[in-house]
């Protein structure tokens, strides 16, 4: 049976929601954010371990609330991060167990992924070595110059917007990384890394309910979603 390892990153802190909580443990619902995410993971087959990336001051934190799940066959533990999100997830990488054929990384601010996505994430992963969920775009993008000019305006239908989780082989990331560290080359995800070693990524079809609480509008969408309003 496949064996996936999940890492979860929750360093993150509330500043873009203006709020002093940071963002993984703010509560919809009576539970915390990053309590939402980890249930749509938890039940998964395939999940043999979950990493959760956390701030030196929020370990403890984080401990407590990983008490609430229970499921024996999954090595549950909580690393430190780093300063950035690739150093977080390239520390979490050194704890990932070599008996596992995947790792996954997931935001822990998008409560809302559907398993199905999940399982096709991990099928396409097994398949073609890495995979990601997108949406397409849709809106019209542009691209500018540096005087705030448009330079070109791109074909919408071949631009999609990335979620995650983000599944790969398990060597496959472990070398993307390494690359990455020797080179100083940083990404805007862990697909970019896996890209810029040279392996293509297969992209998954999301939904647009997987979206990010990144500001204060993204918050309030979701409590309208725990409430059943949505």
């Amino acid at each position: 049976m496949i064996r996936l390892s999940l890492i979860i990153p929750a360093a993150g802190s509330g500043v873009r929601l203006g709020m002093k909580t940071p963002k993984p443990f703010i509560e919809l619902g009576g539970r915390t954010i990053i309590q939402h995410t980890i249930d749509k993971f938890i039940d998964i087959p395939e999940l043999g371990q979950l990493l959760i990336v956390a701030s030196a001051q929020n370990i403890d934190r984080v401990r407590g609330l990983l008490s609430n799940f229970d499921r024996s066959d999954v090595d549950i533990s909580v690393v430190e991060g780093g300063d950035e999100r690739q150093d977080s997830i390239s520390n979490a990488l050194k704890f990932v167990d070599t008996g596992c054929d995947l790792v996954a990384i997931h935001d822990a601010v998008r409560p809302f992924i559907e398993k199905n996505v999940v399982e096709e994430c991990i099928r396409k992963a097994m398949k073609y070595g890495a995979a990601i969920p997108g949406i397409p775009v849709k809106d019209t993008v542009k691209v500018l110059n540096d005087e705030q000019f448009v330079e070109s305006t791109p074909d919408r239908s071949f631009l999609w917007q990335i979620q995650t989780p983000q599944v790969f082989k398990r060597q496959i990331l472990f070398d993307a990384y390494d690359k990455a560290n020797n080179e100083g080359f940083t990404g805007t995800d862990d697909s970019s890394l896996v890209e810029n070693l040279g392996v293509k990524v297969h992209v998954v079809k999301s939904s647009y309910d997987n979206f990010k609480i990144t500001y204060p509008i993204d918050l309030k969408l979701a409590e309208l979603k725990v409430e059943g309003h949505l």
